[in-house]
Parts: structure tokens; sequence; C-alpha cells
């Protein structure tokens, strides 16, 4: 049975399909369904030690790991959890990202949602392409703790263009590593179809700069509207005005009339 549900899940990283050389595509499919999406941009920042010049004290310096292209995946869905678990270079670097969906009660009565619920990093500071001379090389993990990141209504797909940065406790004398995503889209349960994101929900940093480009247009027309007015009341008052008789302002004139 098991040897059967795992020829049923299919894994595709279709990074290749992004015109964004730093943004990933990965898609986790069960009986042939589309069941998780990901699209996003990320990048670590590790801080680790080296010697200073003179060998005896210690100095931090900073590693910037992206996500690779070529990144082997993993992933698995379910009706209230999945998974999508990523390694490169040589599995020297792995992501694992869980989310969770849950149902809560609102004053607008029972509702559900899902959100980013851990977020678990491991990587080795003896990998020689992002770390050098770090001292004690090794392998640590980075985690979140009671992570809540991500929360969008079920049934929807979350989408976030500006970069978030995520804070992560290594084990690594508790050093603080930064996750930075963005371009995000993405969607771990109740997909409609095979390789199709649900309305999307974005994340408030969207739409406050959709609202900020948007104000001035909106302004602009108010504005444009008032002086249409303006100029139609205006308009108006004077083609009354003009119909009226004009009683003469000197009183000389009043001699004809009677």
């Amino acid at each position: 049975a098991a040897a059967r549900l795992a020829a049923e899940q299919e894994v595709e990283n279709l990074s290749g399909l992004s015109p964004n050389p730093e943004k990933d595509i990965f898609v986790v499919r069960e009986n042939r369904t589309t069941c998780l999406m990901a699209e996003f941009a990320a990048k670590f920042i590790v801080p680790y030690d080296v010697w200073a010049s003179n060998y005896v004290d210690l100095i931090t310096e900073q590693a910037d790991i992206p996500l690779s292209r070529g990144a082997e995946m993993k992933g698995k869905c379910g009706t209230n959890e999945s998974e999508l678990e990523l390694s490169w270079l040589d599995q020297a670097y792995t992501l694992k990202l869980s989310f969770l969906k849950e149902g809560h009660n609102t004053s607008r009565g029972p509702e559900a949602s899902w959100r980013l619920s851990r977020i678990q990093f491991t990587y080795d500071t003896s990998e020689r392409t992002y770390f050098k001379d770090a001292v004690s090389p090794g392998k640590h993990t980075a985690s979140s703790h009671r992570l809540s990141a991500l929360v969008t209504p079920a049934g929807r797909s979350y989408e976030c263009q500006a970069q978030q940065t995520i804070s992560l406790v290594s084990s690594d004398h508790q050093k603080s590593v930064q996750l930075l995503l963005s371009e995000v889209r993405l969607q771990p349960f109740d997909i409609p179809a095979d390789f199709v994101f649900s309305e999307e929900h974005k994340c408030p940093v969207d739409q406050r700069e959709q609202l900020e480009e948007t104000l001035p247009l909106i302004l602009g027309l108010i504005l444009g509207l008032v002086i249409v007015v303006t100029l139609g009341i205006y308009h108006i008052h004077h083609k009354l005005t003009a119909s009226q008789v004009q009683i003469p302002r000197d009183r000389s004139q009043y001699k004809h009339m009677g």
C-alpha cells in the first residue's frame, strides 16, 4: 500500500518556466491531481563565526544563500496538514515548510483558514560555496517557534509580491537566521483544478501599496468631477441670470416707463 501511495504521488520542479531566475515553482500532485503549488523567491541570511586576523578572537561573517533552481523536492498533502521539503547542493541545505488548516469561531460564525505553521532550515557550514573558513564547521538547524505566517482564508491562495522577512533561531549558538521571501503565490490546500490557483488573498503590504498607487488616481477623478460640476452650476446660473429683466440702476432711465 505504501508503494502504491508513493507511485501515485508526483512532485515537479517547474522553476525553469519562470522568467525570473530567482523565482522557483514547485508542484505536488496526488492521485493525478494538484494538491499543493508554491511559487516564490527565497534567500537565507546566515551569520557564522570566523577567526580574526590574530587567530584569537572570533568575528561574525554573513552568508547569503539563495534557494537553488535545481532543488530536489518532496511533498505530502493532507486534509489539514501539508508539507513541502526542498534540498540543494548535495543536501548541504534543506528547507522544510509545514502548513496547517484549522477552523475557528468568529462573529460571523465558524470559518476556516490555513497558515504557514513551521519552517525548518538545515545548513552545513563546511560547504564552501557560501561559507568561507567557518570555525567548527558542521550541520546546523534553524527553525521557527509558534509560527503563524501567510494566514489565508480556506479555499484561497496567498499572494505577496513584497519582500517579507521571517526570523529563525539556529542551533549554532542561537544565532538568528533570516529568511527573505518575495513574489510569493502559494496554496497548500483545496486547489480547484490541476495547476490552477484559487482566487488570491493579498498580503497587507501589497494591499497598502495598491491603495497608494490608486489613491492619486481616485483623488484626481474626484477633483475633475468637482471641477466639471462647478463649471456646470456656473453655466446654468449664468443662463438664468442672463434671461432675467435687468433693472436700471440709474433712476433717470425710469422716465420713459409708466
